[in-house]
């Protein structure tokens, strides 16, 4: 699974990069949501195949801290990304002549730019409050890898405060995005059904259905992992549905937006065609 991952999505990077047919911002956007994925994959992942490999599940309690850094702030990102992606195909579909001037170069890159800060401040936010926490004897986390909710099942301290305030940040920046993606969808849905034609509407299903099944997939599986207590906390469940949002999601995104999307069969075809020529 995770050579797989690493393999589809940078591939979806090569053909976007290398192909100026696509040069949009959905597909810059879409590169930047594939080396999210890669970069996500390779914060959790190694470490788990080192410990099956080695029998060996320990980490330092610094380690820990800094893989749930990097997990936050690249969760939140996939979060507000996909947000972003939302709002493009709303603009995409029901305002087409005012794209070009909407999605310009700058403003795609001044949304992405500030996707990262908020990312980072919110993971740091979170990081530098669980560094405060005093933990038990027991140090077993009951997961593959260090997140929220498993570390605060083993405090010893009150968190009571602290559960309030991470709980409040993880809802402001889980439900905002995920407000806009409804909002954008709400306008693409009241758009599509003032198409006349069956194969426009068609059409435009096809262009923001990828972005769909993705969004659902990440959402899906978040929510049921953070979207309860710590005293409510299921270990198993937890893990199965941090499974999927870890590898199945980042595994079956270049799939979604390559099985479903004919530029991007097209765009591959042409770089595995380029390479032929190369080698011949």
């Amino acid at each position: 699974m995770y050579l797989v991952t690493l393999m589809g999505n940078l591939i979806i990077i090569l053909v976007i990069g290398s192909d100026q047919h696509l040069h949009t911002p959905m597909y810059f956007f879409l590169a930047n949501l594939s080396f999210i994925y890669t970069c996500f994959t390779c914060t959790i992942v190694p470490k788990v195949l080192v410990n099956i490999h080695s029998q060996h599940h320990t980490m330092s309690p610094t380690g820990c801290l800094v893989q749930m850094y990097f997990f936050l702030t690249l969760t939140l990102l996939d979060d507000f990304l996909l947000s972003v992606m939302a709002y493009d195909c709303y603009v995409a579909i029901s305002l087409p002549l005012h794209y070009t001037t909407l999605m310009c170069p700058q403003r795609c890159l001044l949304l992405v730019a500030t996707s990262w800060l908020f990312s980072d401040l919110l993971a740091f936010s979170h990081t530098f409050l669980m560094a405060q926490v005093s933990f038990c004897a027991s140090h077993s986390i009951p997961n593959f890898f260090c997140h929220l909710l498993p570390l605060l099942k083993l405090a010893c301290s009150n968190t009571s405060t602290l559960q309030i305030m991470m709980f409040t940040e993880s809802a402001l920046s889980g439900v905002v995005p995920l407000s806009c993606v409804f909002v954008s969808y709400a306008h693409i849905m009241h758009t599509i059904f003032r198409i006349p034609c069956t194969r426009g509407k068609h059409k435009v299903f096809s262009t923001c259905g990828s972005h769909l099944t993705v969004v659902t997939l990440f959402y899906g599986s978040l929510f049921l992992v953070y979207f309860q207590s710590s005293s409510s906390y299921s270990a198993e469940f937890g893990i199965v549905a941090s499974v999927v949002y870890t590898m199945v999601t980042p595994m079956l995104n270049p799939f979604i937006y390559s099985l479903r999307n004919k530029d991007m069969k097209q765009a591959l075809l042409r770089l595995l065609s380029w390479g032929r020529c190369t080698a011949a």
